[in-house]
């Protein structure tokens, strides 16, 4: 019980929460896509359907990338991955990268559109969702997974249309979600099993480096994110 009112958990609970909202703004639009076609009376029970489908899968794949972290240089892949994600998230988009969802008219092919979508989508989720519930410790992990999973959903199912509006408004929603994804992703990879030897065996010391670490990440991302994203904008400039 007490780790559940440690302020550790509920930070890891927060950036659950913001990390499913900054990257779960397609499940959205996915769900909205795949159900379009379907009678009035069955698009909200695709929707439903579809969202619980996605979140049980959500839910199985992160506890295996929990499970599979605890291995030697799993953590430094994972965090150079959710590094990229981060910076992915400062460069513009361009182009319909929903074209290929296909609608259907049948309820529970809907639903498998939306599953197989959001499988295919979540890889980034995953990774994210299972370094924040790594930063809470203890036994508590996937409790405070599925805890933040299930806050999310309304968020992003009901909600979706203002976050999204409240990101153009506001970039630095955006911003601030991609330093939180370098972050985790700097705290994560100085967690690897094989950097053990390097860790200084202090607690002092090892928390330095911890909260280190995670501000290097947090600036990388910033870094590298607004150069490729001033470099797209060059490169889009038409010639004079």
């Amino acid at each position: 019980m007490d780790n559940f009112l440690s302020p550790e958990f509920w930070l890891a609970v927060g950036q659950i929460i913001m990390i499913d909202i900054l990257l779960g703004g397609d499940n959205a639009v996915v769900i909205a896509l795949a159900c379009r076609k379907l009678p009035d009376a069955q698009r909200t029970r695709g929707i439903l359907w579809g969202t619980a489908g996605a979140i049980v899968l959500r839910v199985v794949l992160i506890f295996f990338a929990i499970t599979l972290l605890q291995l030697p240089y799993l953590k430094l892949i994972g965090g150079a991955l959710l590094l990229w994600i981060g910076i992915k998230l400062l460069i513009p988009e361009s182009g319909d990268e929903h074209g290929h969802i296909q609608a259907s008219d049948k309820l529970w092919a809907a639903v498998k559109t939306v599953i197989v979508a959001d499988f295919v989508m979540s890889l980034d989720n995953v990774i994210a969702i299972a370094g924040a519930a790594q930063g809470a410790g203890g036994e508590h992990q996937m409790p405070l997974v599925i805890f933040g999973l299930l806050v999310s959903i309304p968020i992003i199912v009901w909600g979706s249309q203002l976050v999204i509006k409240l990101m153009d408004k506001f970039p630095m929603v955006i911003t601030l979600g991609a330093m939180l994804l370098g972050w985790i992703a700097g705290t994560m990879m100085v967690g690897d099993p094989a950097l053990g030897a390097w860790v200084p065996g202090t607690a002092t010391a090892s928390a330095a480096l911890h909260y280190s670490c995670g501000v290097a990440g947090a600036l990388l991302v910033l870094a590298l994110g607004k150069w490729f994203a001033a470099r797209k904008n060059h490169s889009s400039e038409p010639a004079a």
